[in-house]
């Protein structure tokens, strides 16, 4: 399922990416990479070590600048956008090392994080929530959702490994986004905190969002992702349906090997 031959804006995709390019001096890290992402899927990006994954994340979510090609979101171009308004637009990412208010309560990582949408509100960020505080009931349905309520008062640095990552990806839904990007969300969790997690991405795309998913972990690409983006050496390899990808003699050639059966990269 390529939808790269379609430049026209007309595949309905929620987000669009076309020959994005990004170089640092002579290093060419993301080269010439197309993909549409449509709205309710789940489209997952993998590859091994060095592949570009993670800064194709960074051109889309705006967290670098891209040094050639065009993103458009929701039929708006963000390519030369900064990260701050793409979030604004609707977009949210969470990050392979977890970035989280280390000293504050749960419930307030959630409510700061639910007013970072509108810059004028985050400079307020840190006053006591009034009782009708709209970033607090945002908060209030994400410790529900996201299973946290119990240690809702609890510091972000005081909680498990697990909690953290449901945290940031909590952190993400607050500013009420349309796609979600999730880079390694069960990066070192066990095997419990895994299954939540599968079930927590999956229950994303049923409530419409669309999520961008970087995994090392096949069981969860393989059994959650609507299309596959396999990269290598900073290209897009191939791109399809899990059984195509499963079914790839290129790709299986390139690096998947026995990872398809639910290795790791």
């Amino acid at each position: 399922m390529n939808h790269s031959a379609s430049m026209d804006g007309t595949t309905g995709a929620l987000l669009q990416a076309r020959s994005v390019t990004k170089r640092y001096g002579a290093f060419t890290a993301v080269e010439s990479v197309s993909l549409d992402v449509m709205p309710g899927s789940i489209h997952s990006v993998i590859g091994p070590n060095g592949a570009g994954k993670t800064t194709l994340f960074h051109t889309l979510t705006g967290t670098v600048p891209i040094t050639a090609g065009r993103i458009r979101f929701a039929g708006q171009e963000v390519g030369h956008l900064p990260g701050h308004q793409r979030v604004q637009s609707g977009m949210a990412r969470s990050f392979q090392v977890t970035s989280l208010f280390q000293n504050l309560s749960v419930r307030e990582n959630l409510r700061v994080a639910a007013q970072g949408r509108v810059p004028r509100q985050a400079l307020f960020g840190w006053r006591p929530p009034a009782p009708d505080d709209a970033a607090m009931a945002v908060a209030e349905g994400l410790l529900a959702r996201f299973r946290l309520g119990p240690v809702a008062g609890r510091a972000a640095a005081l909680l498990s490994h697990g909690q953290q990552r449901r945290l940031e990806v909590a952190m993400a839904l607050a500013a009420q986004p349309r796609i979600v990007f999730l880079d390694e969300p069960t990066s070192g969790m066990g095997i419990d905190d895994i299954g939540e997690m599968k079930a927590l991405i999956f229950a994303l795309k049923q409530d419409g969002y669309a999520v961008v998913l970087i995994e090392h972990n096949m069981d969860i690409v393989m059994g959650i992702s609507d299309t596959i983006t396999v990269m290598q050496l900073g290209r897009v390899l191939v791109e399809g349906t899990p059984d195509a990808i499963r079914n790839d003699e290129q790709v299986r050639r390139a690096y998947l090997g026995n990872m398809i059966t639910g290795g790791r990269n």
